[in-house]
């Protein structure tokens, strides 16, 4: 097959909906824009994903691989559940590690994958940070809650970093909540300097919890890993939800499990999904 010189082989792949193009750049030579990532991710004229993510040569002896994860605008972000559970899928199908369990880096942190049985991976995602400037959230003391104001009404919420900023509010019917207007709004807001990944997260018991995350830079994504892990762990924090909780997306389960001790841990576990493989010119 004759290719132009451009050309960059992928895999699309999705863990629940949320959907990525994997390239492997120690394979293939790749240089990339924001404006590349823009074509590529448009539904109608390009590939169509939610994320792009480029395994790189790991940059420390503690990681095999080491991962970029760029939005659908372009904008590079620190930490993606899915997409973690989808590398750890494609290293597996595409026979790049042997072992069950890996290591690999991404911008901020380390993330400890393992390959539970056919496509069901779990993810070490570290240790939730609840300290207002490790998010970063402009409040002085650390709460259970903090009150914030979109379009003058008040808003109870709770913030978290998973490697990526969070802020969970709970309701009552998240089918009816209105996701993307108050999503938008609480994204965007003065008080998180870099922006906030939102969680509405509805309570069915205290193991099972529905949950519509909107995403900052991107919008409302049919599934958010680290948007479910962080909803379940100021559940936890907040004596709300049981150590183990099954969250139900839009298009599937993810099982989360945290002790609730500052400093230890959260496990997600879930489906990673191979859709196809192919290249593309540029």
């Amino acid at each position: 097959m004759l290719l132009k010189k451009n050309t960059v082989f992928f895999s699309k792949m999705h863990g629940l909906g949320n959907d990525f193009i994997i390239i492997d750049s120690l394979k293939y030579n790749f240089f990339f824009s924001s404006k590349l990532i823009q074509k590529w991710s448009n539904r109608f004229s390009g590939i169509g994903f939610d994320q792009l993510l480029v395994i790189e040569k790991s940059i420390s002896k503690k990681a095999h691989f080491h991962y970029r994860i760029f939005n659908s605008n372009g904008i590079e972000v620190e930490q993606c559940g899915n997409g973690a559970r989808c590398i750890a899928y494609y290293l597996f199908i595409k026979k790049k590690i042997s072992k069950k369990k890996i290591c690999v880096s991404t911008k901020n942190r380390y993330l400890f994958l393992e390959h539970v049985i056919k496509n069901i991976f779990k993810v070490d995602m570290g240790e939730p940070l609840f300290l207002p400037n490790k998010i970063p959230f402009l409040q002085e003391n650390v709460q259970y809650y903090y009150n914030i104001f979109v379009d003058k009404k008040k808003y109870s919420i709770s913030v978290v970093s998973l490697g990526n900023p969070h802020c969970v509010l709970q309701v009552e019917d998240i089918n009816s909540f209105p996701v993307d207007k108050i999503g938008l709004k609480l994204s965007k807001h003065i008080s998180f300097p870099e922006g906030v990944n939102v969680g509405f997260m509805q309570i069915i018991s205290k193991k099972k919890i529905l949950l519509r995350v909107y995403e900052r830079h991107v919008g409302e994504t049919q599934a958010c890993g680290s948007g479910a892990c962080a909803a379940v762990a100021v559940g936890i924090r907040n004596k709300i939800l049981f150590n183990y909780v099954t969250v139900k997306l839009l298009q599937g389960k993810l099982k989360i499990f945290w002790d609730g001790i500052l400093g230890h841990t959260l496990y997600m576990s879930g489906e990673a999904s191979h859709v196809y493989d192919g290249f593309i010119t540029y």
